[in-house]
């Protein structure tokens, strides 16, 4: 077994556990772009545990997370030029869905992915509410709970339940979902909507549902759980049909099946973010 990913996993069951123990306690919460866009002190707390023990096993390794862009004083951009030439990157979301876990919901996440000369190795993603532990290795299927898990058969979007998220870029992105979710709420047999990105992608890889699209998304929501899905069989691109690279912001993840189908309906419903 990976070590990379044993210790991905381990780290990732370290962090849920730190959430959970505050879940229903008193925390700080900040907004971040705006009221739809929120932080809290478990965010940061998260990710430096997650940070720190990263440096621990691997001190040589780089870091990107969402509560601190990226290490230094590079741009994301910057990262993304380089990324390819970077032996091993780290890209953590240390809670994904910081809105349902600052209203006692269910549906956060930890997200851990590791990158190396710019192709996804290892995904971990736990949602520590349910227990449930997602993870891939490139090359070596995706599992939830130690069970191989692989996309569900649908071959129609009549026969498929969907999920997208509601970005906190309200100008912009949630007005390309709000289109998608007009042209397709009356095409799937039915949407969902859980608040974690990565809970969307790891629910696509085992089956649970039929695709997820967005528009607007980082590189900490999903490279976890672009991994996850690949390994478990199923497709991701962005929302013209190019296959995902790790800058894409608008992304489709889905069981392969209806992806031909879903890419037509939202470039009908002006859907596609670009």
């Amino acid at each position: 077994m990976n070590t990379h990913l044993e210790v991905a996993k381990q780290i990732a069951k370290e962090a849920g556990a730190l959430l959970e123990k505050r879940v229903t306690s008193e925390y700080h919460v900040e907004q971040k772009k705006n009221v739809f866009d929120l932080v809290t002190e478990m965010d940061r707390a998260s990710e430096d545990l997650i940070k720190n023990q990263i440096k621990h096993h691997f001190p040589d390794h780089h870091i990107i997370g969402e509560e601190g862009v990226a290490e230094g004083t590079d741009s994301l951009d910057d990262w993304f030029d380089r990324i390819a030439d970077i032996p091993f990157a780290w890209i953590v979301d240390p809670i994904d869905g910081t809105t349902n876990y600052v209203n006692g919901l269910h549906s956060y996440t930890v997200s851990i992915a590791l990158v190396s000369y710019g192709e996804i190795q290892v995904g971990v993603i736990y949602n520590p509410s349910l227990d449930e532990m997602f993870w891939a290795e490139k090359g070596e299927g995706a599992y939830l709970n130690g069970n191989q898990i692989q996309v569900h058969p649908a071959e129609k979007l009549n026969e498929s339940v969907i999920s997208t998220g509601f970005p906190t870029d309200i100008e912009s992105a949630r007005k390309y979902v709000l289109n998608g979710i007009t042209e397709l709420g009356i095409v799937a047999r039915n949407i969902r909507v859980f608040g974690s990105a990565a809970l969307h992608c790891a629910y696509v890889a085992a089956g649970k549902l039929n695709a997820y699209w967005e528009v607007g998304i980082n590189v900490w929501d999903v490279a976890a759980g672009v991994l996850i899905v690949k390994e478990a069989s199923g497709n991701v691109v962005d929302t013209l049909g190019n296959p995902y690279q790790l800058s894409t912001r608008n992304l489709i993840c889905s069981n392969g099946k209806i992806e031909e189908e879903l890419l037509t309906h939202l470039k009908h419903a002006n859907a596609t973010g670009f």
